[in-house]
């Protein structure tokens, strides 16, 4: 077997760390998880974590965003199924429920914007583009739900992007608390603003 070049280890490096703190941050959570812990499970010197990230706070923003990109692109694949309405939202009802509430997604990103608020002006602002990012994927899939139904939203598709938005995320922190509740809710009220909206 060929031997990797620097660049590569640098990168497959730079990815096992990624993995791990991945694993830690939302078994853990953010303040419970160290440099030092992440260094350790996955078998490199702290100092080869410094290296590829300048602070945990770097380390856990690259993980959030890799596990945002995964949801956004989720949420995306679910709408392109060409069929019925109530099929696509039948799909979204099953990952919703198996997906908003996770108790590890949601508490990391909740411990972490509130470090993030506190602390770090530029942190909050990075955070705050990643809701951004959210509000403008569920947009652009606003906007095609709407086309394919033939319906007007009741409100501007972006303003329905967020409040859709709002209330996944305010449910998903109630359902990481209390697992009992069902995410039937969110599934209701895009169906009650969008598909049963006024034909135009």
């Amino acid at each position: 077997m060929a031997r990797l070049t620097r660049a590569e280890s640098q990168a497959r490096t730079r990815e096992l760390l990624i993995a791990t703190a991945r694993r830690l941050f939302l078994r853990d959570g953010y303040h419970a998880t160290s440099l030092e812990k992440v260094a350790e499970a996955a078998g490199f010197s702290k100092g080869a974590v410094y290296s590829n990230f300048g602070t945990k706070d770097e380390l856990c923003q690259t993980v959030i965003d890799a596990v945002r990109a995964e949801r956004v692109q989720a949420v995306l694949d679910l709408f392109v199924d060409e069929g019925p309405a109530g099929d696509r939202l039948a799909v979204f009802e099953a990952w919703a429920e198996r997906t908003i509430g996770d108790e590890g997604w949601t508490l990391l990103e909740a411990e972490f914007a509130i470090h993030a608020t506190r602390r770090d002006p530029e942190l909050r602002d990075r955070i705050a583009a990643g809701g951004r990012t959210w509000s403008a994927a569920l947009r652009a899939v606003v906007e095609d739900e709407a086309r394919r139904l033939g319906v007007t939203p009741p409100m501007p598709p972006a303003e329905l992007a967020d409040a859709f938005l709002s209330l996944g995320v305010g449910l998903g922190l109630r359902r990481a608390v209390d697992p009992a509740l069902s995410a039937r809710a969110l599934t209701d009220v895009i169906r009650l603003l969008l598909v049963e909206a006024p034909a135009r």
